[in-house]
């Protein structure tokens, strides 16, 4: 409790207790304003492959994370066992793994994510180890997202070994974001020479409006001219 000096004024036994509270106050601000708007967690994802030789079923521990890049993302995307195998060992740079992340809550479609070939020569019979996968998600809608693993590809000489999830799995990461405000999808392109869509495709459609715009101005300005000739020699 305050004490009361003989002429009547508190000490400041008062005002400190009035200090801790206005600290812990504020460090309790800062705190809830900086926590982390995600929630990560690795998931055993249960894989059948449809490989050259045969299905094959393997149990992946699976987790996603994100890293803040411009408007968007970078996602990542490790797998911490293997799956499938070869019968016969795959060369340094044989193999090249592509995969799909699902996009769930408030936001729906997949990005495509991709990883490097292998750097080292992968044994026969061996499961085949996943190098970390990368992607860009830019958000154009906002609130809480879902990433969920999807279908993996394996491409190795010339052949390739698709593995899709037996039941779909738990979500690996969940974010919240700000979108663009854009209503399109954050779908992926699914070949390397399409224009890409890892984000909203505002650009793709950008262009291809823009192109078109360009086409329609060309051929009104055609026909203008043609006319403007046409007048003239009558004349």
């Amino acid at each position: 409790m305050p004490s009361v000096t003989p002429g009547g004024r508190e000490t400041p036994v008062r005002h400190s207790v009035v200090t801790a509270a206005t600290v812990a106050a504020v460090a309790f601000a800062a705190v809830a304003v900086g926590a982390p708007a995600a929630y990560a967690t690795t998931v055993d994802v249960p894989y059948k492959c449809k490989t050259p030789i045969g299905d094959k079923s393997a149990v992946d521990p699976i987790d996603i994370k994100a890293v803040k890049s411009g408007s968007g993302y970078k996602l990542t995307m490790s797998f911490k066992k293997g799956v499938s195998s070869s019968p016969v060992e795959l060369g340094k740079g044989a193999m090249t793994p592509s995969a799909l992340i699902m996009l769930g809550g408030a936001e729906s479609g997949s990005v495509k994510v991709k990883g490097p070939a292998n750097g080292a020569a992968l044994p026969a019979n061996t499961p085949i180890k996943i190098n970390d996968l990368t992607g860009t998600y830019t958000p154009s809608k906002s609130g809480k997202v879902t990433f969920t693993a999807g279908v993996l590809t394996i491409s190795a000489l010339g052949t390739t070994t698709t593995c899709t999830p037996t039941k779909t799995p738990a979500p690996s990461l969940t974010l919240t974001v700000t979108g663009s405000g854009s209503s399109s999808s954050s779908s992926s392109s699914g070949g390397d020479d399409a224009l890409p869509q890892t984000g909203p495709a505002d650009s793709a459609l950008a262009l291809g409006t823009f192109g078109g715009t360009v086409l329609l101005l060309g051929a009104g300005g055609v026909l203008w001219l043609t006319r403007r000739s046409a007048a003239a020699r009558e004349r």
